[in-house]
């Protein structure tokens, strides 16, 4: 249930005090593990009790927050606060929000999902709170891509930044370049086209990790001396449920000359390999890899995809062999297609069966199923030598052994265990009397 809220909303202070105080949050912390804050006195009817058991993380999420409260107790309770999650309230005003964090002075990380900011608009100098937050948070949201601009020139020290669900379509271009930002979590937007990524390279000229699942971006339409400039320190890419339909987007993933990371699922391209081929001939194309969707790729593992590449366009008419199929052939050589070995169980034999009836030798050809026990085979034999199953005794004759025939007496063992073969002979001997 919601905790209740007035007229003009729940503020972040009487949240705090409500759940951290002695009653709802006993001290039973160990050592560093939370910290006890006794503030200075504080107005008569204040919400705050006389001390709180306030943790490093801070956790306030779904409670109904719309504004700040009084800024000197958030500065006496929450000094020491490093990370807070602030996610699925119902902030909308930055003043607001900048009343909270720049009264938090060792914040390194701020987490404002789902608090619905699209209409709001920042004012300069508004998002100088978050100046020391590293890590910033602002999934489903909607923030406009101007707000996140101006932050990132507010927010000297940002390395990650979240901005998935934000229904991005386009990003604007912008002369602010964020040096210092590490990684870009982006997801679930509508970013088609790579002209809207190309802006990251120049925004975020140090990136490292891009994550773009679930974009649908179309393809990668830059040549390789841009993509080397746009992205110089990207290790690892995310491009899950991309759009992509050509071998040569996957290529292009070798111009950035760090890339070491590949995350790329669900992309039309795949669809009509099996699970080994599209790993393999991935690994193949990109050579410099050491991880493809979540598994490190071993050096034994990639010689063996680079052969299977070039076996997998043997036949391929010379004008649509790709780049790599090339190299791969100066390194290897024109390797010879693999001799197919079934290494399935055999399912049946043709044997010739022999009966031995009033000294007298008949013989007949007959298919028997080897999954099939001894007893199973009498009951077969019945209509063949006209006798009952408990008036036989049955023979294998393996036809390239030395051996004598061997006696299957045990009507439980199944026939593939005797390793029975074509052009094998069956005997079967009445019982005597």
């Amino acid at each position: 249930m919601e905790p209740p809220e007035d007229t003009y909303g729940r503020t972040f202070v009487e949240v705090m005090s409500e759940k951290y105080s002695p009653e709802n949050f006993p001290l039973r912390r160990g050592p560093g593990m939370a910290v006890v804050v006794v503030p200075t006195p504080a107005p008569q009817g204040s919400p705050v009790k006389d001390r709180l058991n306030l943790p490093i993380v801070l956790v306030l999420n779904s409670c109904g927050i719309s504004r700040a409260g009084d800024r000197a107790e958030i500065a006496a309770f929450c000094a020491h606060v490093i990370e807070l999650d602030l996610s699925h309230n119902k902030l909308q005003d930055w003043h607001e929000i900048n009343k909270i964090v720049s009264n938090i002075p060792n914040l390194e990380f701020l987490n404002l999902s789902s608090n619905p900011l699209a209409e709001m608009t920042i004012e300069p100098r508004c998002g100088e709170g978050l100046s020391r937050v590293r890590r910033l948070v602002l999934n489903n949201t909607r923030v406009s891509w101007d707000t996140v601009m101006l932050l990132t020139t507010e927010i000297p020290e940002l390395e990650q930044l979240f901005l998935c669900l934000n229904e991005y379509s386009g990003v604007s271009a912008s002369s602010v370049v964020c040096p210092t930002l590490r990684l870009l979590h982006i997801t679930d937007n509508s970013l088609q086209d790579w002209a809207e990524v190309r802006k990251f390279g120049t925004m975020f000229p140090n990136l490292e990790t891009l994550v773009m699942a679930n974009n649908n971006l179309v393809s990668i339409d830059d040549n390789k001396d841009i993509l080397q400039r746009l992205f110089p320190n990207l290790r690892s890419i995310n491009l899950h449920n991309s759009g992509f339909n050509r071998w040569e987007d996957i290529e292009k993933l070798n111009f950035f000359p760090k890339l070491e990371e590949v995350r790329l699922q669900g992309i039309p391209l795949l669809q009509t390999y099996t699970n080994t081929e599209r790993r393999s001939l991935m690994i193949a194309q990109l050579p410099s890899i050491s991880q493809l969707n979540g598994s490190v790729v071993t050096d034994c593992e990639r010689e063996d995809a680079e052969r299977f590449f070039i076996r997998y366009h043997l036949d391929y008419p010379e004008e649509e062999l790709p780049y790599r199929y090339h190299s791969l052939v100066t390194k290897y050589g024109k390797l010879e297609p693999l001799a197919e070995i079934d290494l399935r169980p055999r399912f049946r034999a043709q044997v010739e069966v022999h009966c031995e009836e009033k000294n007298c030798l008949s013989l007949c050809q007959l298919s028997i199923r080897l999954d099939q026990t001894v007893a199973e085979l009498k009951k077969q034999l019945t209509t063949v030598v006209q006798l009952s199953t408990n008036s036989m005794r049955i023979y294998y004759i393996d036809k390239c052994s030395a051996f004598g025939p061997e006696e299957m007496k045990y009507n439980t063992r199944a026939l593939h265990s005797y390793s029975i073969q074509d052009g094998d002979e069956i005997l079967v001997v009445p019982k005597t009397k």
